[in-house]
């Protein structure tokens, strides 16, 4: 198969050193060889733990080490868009969190930039799209097995009140819409496979931390609607169904599935319910070793960074209708 892509993971969020380096471990196309932090220390037990060969005090000097081909980018998101330009600058594929900014000029940006690096891939890790329960779900919905899709309702909420945690700050991009609001937008985009027409959404913003805390969002696409709520002050819960002229299917977790045992969805045409169970698995992994394949046989990533573009449009167009009390057409 030849050699492994060479990772560097920049930056040592949580997201990164309990999700998604411990996945990449297990990949089939890459290995994670070095990781970097403002704090050396702090790389140093990171890259103990995983054993990582390099531990960096710096992004910039991870980013000039030759041997590594490709760039995680777990930081913040007021980081996402500069650092994945430094990264195209060092000549390295990028793979950059969700959201891909701060805006959609900012998506813009990155997007104008990567063209420049025509031998490089860039891809937005909304990692939940590459689960094989949501490849099912998508071959379900495009056969129209359950007709043609009518609305979908989903959720995403959590509960954060620590005043230093990177949600709560307004400045690094924090805010529940960001957060995982953008997942039930993202995944209305994909199941329609189209934009929104028109956008309304009421959003309730914490008095202190400036940032919101809950928002309520419909989407109307050509075909139908798609109503959803984010928050970031309330119980952990996911949830996502779409309901089609003939059925509906269901997700038992549809974003963070358990990576220790099989996920579930379930598919109902009249009275018949159907449960179709998926073998353990881990999307991080999934979307690792895709990423890789994209590079190892230059064929375009799963994701295009146009998608990312277009997500940020409908969060900001969702801010719209709120300032303004109205729907709102995109």
């Amino acid at each position: 198969m030849g050699k492994k892509l060479k990772w560097g993971i920049l930056g040592t969020a949580h997201i990164a050193t309990e999700h998604v380096i411990p996945a990449m471990l297990n990949c089939r196309y890459g290995e994670v060889y070095a990781i970097a932090s403002r704090n050396l220390e702090k790389a140093k037990v990171i890259s103990k733990r995983y054993k990582i060969e390099k531990p960096y005090g710096s992004y910039e000097e991870l980013l000039a080490d030759k041997e590594v081909d490709a760039v995680y980018i777990p930081l913040p998101n007021h980081l996402h868009v500069q650092w994945a330009i430094k990264a195209l600058e060092a000549n390295k594929h990028v793979l950059v969190e969700k959201p891909i900014g701060l805006s959609s000029q900012e998506a813009q940006k990155l997007l104008q930039e990567a063209k420049k690096y025509p031998h490089l891939k860039v891809m937005e890790a909304f990692m939940y799209r590459h689960h094989p329960q949501w490849i099912k779900v998508k071959e379900l919905v495009d056969q129209k097995v359950i007709g043609d899709i009518k609305t979908i309702q989903s959720s995403f909420s959590f509960y954060e009140d620590d005043p230093n945690s990177i949600v709560n700050n307004k400045e690094f991009g924090g805010g529940s819409l960001m957060d995982i609001g953008c997942y039930p937008i993202s995944l209305s985009r994909f199941l329609f496979n189209s934009e929104p027409k028109s956008i309304a959404s009421v959003i309730e913003y914490h008095p202190e931390f400036k940032v919101d805390v809950l928002a309520s969002g419909i989407l109307e696409f050509e075909a139908g609607t798609s109503v959803f709520f984010s928050a970031t002050q309330l119980a952990d819960n996911q949830q996502a169904q779409i309901f089609g002229s003939k059925g509906n299917i269901k997700f038992e977790l549809p974003f963070n599935p358990p990576i220790d045992r099989p996920s579930k969805i379930w598919v109902s045409i009249g009275e018949d319910c159907q449960a179709i169970e998926f073998d353990t698995c881990n999307q991080y992994t999934i979307q690792a070793d895709l990423f890789a394949q994209a590079i190892k046989n230059n064929t375009p990533v799963p994701t295009p960074l146009e998608d990312a573009v277009k997500n940020m449009l409908v969060i900001e167009k969702l801010e719209e209708s709120n300032l303004k009390g109205q729907r709102v057409l995109m």
